[in-house]
């Protein structure tokens, strides 16, 4: 609360009268309102009028509403990071049954922040982006946040779509909180490698240590309530602040007066557990920090409806554009590259790959499971498939296979990733022998116009062997649609690939 932005009376800021001078030209370019109409399908989107934000939900309807909303004072435009089929039916504080009837996806949206300027957080960006490069995933969505951020994005097209048979879209925030976390581990090596001397002198009196949640093992944070107070109306309401942030003063809904500030007592929060050492004082404790928590990085919790500002979107504090970047531009980035009047628009959704993240994902599940810190859709995961069992049939045929397996098995061309997953689920869901199974992979496999590297292979059967059996996607989802392979009315009535197997192998066994 050190840093007040609306000067008494009402009188704008420098900061406000700064960034009005230029967000109608700004937002006047056709190409900045065609990259923020592209971005905004099937997201919630809410403007920011320099102090607070319009109202929620809200959609982008035409290209023309970016620069009519500007018209009416609005400064920048922010999005979800789940994407819906109607967002517009989005309701508050409705129950997690209707978000995920709602939802049809999500990106993974790493906002990182640094307090201690742009310098760290461009190294942390590019030891996240070098982290992806080495589970496989050369697509990765880099922007600057337009301040002294920036915001890396794995595109839901990359994730696989069905996690231990649960649906992916379903485990949100919990999958994408888990992954987040995986990568801020994974990604310290590479950033502590990129340090250098002059870390040690920033800082040197910085201190080492910090409250981490005994639940979770991750860092929490400290915070302060506010009370804000109207004395001419007597409306007051308690909010709470990360210490160390600034902020404007808020108004009285009433009179429009600014509200008197009162800070009230400090307290630790950890938002993945839900828990403060107000009501759980025992569930924290001092421990050295890691390296992201040491330099003040803040890798911005995943969590229902969060929003993060949109690509090529002005930043009130800045001035500056929130930009599309190459990886090579990255590296070489400056302040000045974020001018509005120097920026030449790109794509920040990257062309990615259908389960192009699947090993990604895998590996920071078996991680999440090895530090104790698996959540939810585990659970879920295990209760659902706690009594199913893989069938051991008797005098099988490949005939007795559905269609869209055996077109799957002449070979793919896109979606091989996606298609190996499928396989193995529905070969080992049979009961298909372990040497059997592996024979008929790298079979197919070599039968693929490019096939996929046989380490990756070998990753995807070492992972399914340390788990149960799950059973392959049904015939109902799109999953086998984007591989060539359409399921057929009968399949569709029967459900699942293995149904299909076991039915047509009971009936061939009668007949006999």
């Amino acid at each position: 609360m050190e840093e007040i932005e609306t000067k008494p009376g009402g009188m704008q800021s420098q900061k406000e009268k700064n960034i009005r001078k230029i967000t109608q030209f700004y937002y006047s370019r056709s190409d900045v309102q065609d990259s923020i109409f592209k971005f905004s399908k099937n997201r919630e989107i809410s403007p920011r009028y320099f102090e607070g934000f319009g109202k929620r939900p809200d959609t982008l309807q035409f290209r023309g509403d970016v620069l009519g909303l500007a018209k009416r004072g609005a400064t920048s435009f922010h999005c979800s990071e789940e994407l819906w089929k109607d967002p517009l039916k989005i309701k508050t504080g409705m129950d997690k049954k209707d978000a995920d009837e709602l939802r049809v996806g999500w990106d993974l949206l790493i906002d990182i922040d640094c307090e201690h300027g742009i310098k760290y957080s461009k190294l942390a960006a590019e030891s996240i982006v070098e982290s992806f490069n080495q589970h496989g995933i050369k697509n990765v969505g880099i922007k600057f946040s337009g301040s002294k951020g920036f915001h890396i994005l794995l595109p839901w097209k990359s994730f696989p779509k069905n996690i231990n048979g649960l649906e992916t879209k379903d485990l949100f925030p919990e999958l994408p909180r888990s992954l987040v976390l995986y990568m801020k581990n994974y990604s310290a090596s590479i950033l502590k490698s990129k340090l250098d001397v002059d870390f040690e002198k920033d800082f040197a009196k910085s201190l080492k240590t910090g409250f981490i949640c005994k639940k979770c093992r991750n860092f929490s944070q400290e915070y302060r309530n506010v009370e804000f107070r109207c004395e001419k109306c007597q409306i007051f309401e308690i909010r709470k602040f990360r210490m160390g942030t600034r902020g404007s003063l808020p108004k009285c809904y009433k009179c429009k007066n600014e509200l008197k500030f009162k800070p009230l007592d400090k307290f630790l929060e950890c938002e993945r557990c839900d828990l403060n050492s107000i009501k759980n004082p025992e569930n924290f404790t001092r421990e050295e920090k890691d390296l992201y928590s040491l330099m003040g990085l803040d890798l911005v919790l995943v969590s229902p409806r969060h929003l993060f500002r949109m690509p090529y979107s002005l930043h009130e504090k800045s001035a500056l554009v929130s930009v599309v970047l190459s990886y090579e531009e990255l590296k070489n980035f400056k302040l000045s590259d974020a001018d509005p009047l120097r920026i030449k628009i790109k794509d920040f959704m990257p062309p990615s790959e259908e389960n192009e993240s699947a090993e990604f994902v895998m590996q920071a599940l078996d991680w999440i499971k090895s530090a104790g810190l698996d959540k939810d859709y585990e659970k879920k995961a295990e209760g659902k498939y706690q009594n199913y069992k893989s069938v051991k049939l008797e005098n099988l045929k490949d005939s007795e296979f559905p269609p869209v397996i055996l077109k799957i098995l002449e070979g793919v061309g896109d979606g091989k990733k996606r298609a190996v997953f499928a396989l193995i689920n529905f070969f080992r869901s049979i009961g298909m022998e372990k040497e059997e199974l592996e024979k008929r992979i790298y079979e197919w496999n070599d039968k693929n116009e490019v096939p996929l590297k046989k380490g990756y292979i070998g990753s995807q059967l070492e992972w399914s062997y340390k788990r149960k059996p799950l059973m392959p996607p049904n015939f109902s989802s799109e999953f086998y649609n984007g591989l060539g392979a359409v399921p057929n009315q009968e399949e569709i009535r029967l459900k699942n690939p293995v149904n299909y197997t076991v039915r047509k192998n009971f009936l061939e066994n009668k007949n006999k």
